[in-house]
């Protein structure tokens, strides 16, 4: 089984077989790209307080759920892992914070090194290698997980996201 997050880059596209990870997240539903920028912005400063209050202890770096085609309307889920599950909804300014679960199971994976806006390059790549491998996707199967927190001081062509592909096997090479 592999975390979320491992300790190094996937340099290439790496099949592997992912741990369950407990997430705490805002859920938005029937968005588009363009509604992104607003909704992390108020999503990640809601959560930051949540954390700030001990409301929610975060065991890693900030991940997006995406469920449906990214191209067109879809629902996200922005939130990070936590250790245990909530017990209940947590109210912000940006909407409820819910817990659930990213499932244990195969995946396919690939690190981007780079700012946010050449994160298609990335999700090209993977997203061919599944197809090419005919193997499908699991329900809510995008998910993002931003390794490199982004500050102020932070080179975005050093920032690491990790892009993920909940499938429904491991492709066999």
């Amino acid at each position: 089984m592999s975390p979320l997050v491992p300790a190094r880059p996937h340099t290439d596209v790496t099949w592997l077989d992912l741990d369950e990870t407990q997430v705490a997240v805002l859920r938005h539903d029937a968005v588009s790209v363009t509604d992104l920028p607003t909704l992390f912005d108020a999503g990640f400063r809601a959560l930051g307080a949540l954390i700030a209050s001990g409301a929610v202890t975060p065991t890693g770096p900030a991940v997006a759920i995406y469920h449906g085609d990214p191209s067109q309307v879809f629902d996200i889920e922005i939130g990070f892992p936590i250790a245990r599950p909530l017990a209940d909804p947590l109210s912000t300014p940006a909407g409820d914070v819910t817990g659930r679960v990213v499932p244990a199971g195969p995946a396919a994976a690939f690190s981007h090194l780079g700012p946010y806006d050449t994160l298609a390059t990335a999700w090209e790549r993977l997203m061919t290698a599944v197809h090419a491998a005919e193997v499908p996707l699991r329900a809510g199967g995008l998910v993002e997980v931003y390794v490199t927190e982004p500050t102020p001081d932070v080179d975005p062509a050093t920032m690491r996201t990790d892009v993920i592909a909940l499938t429904d096997r491991v492709a066999v090479s």
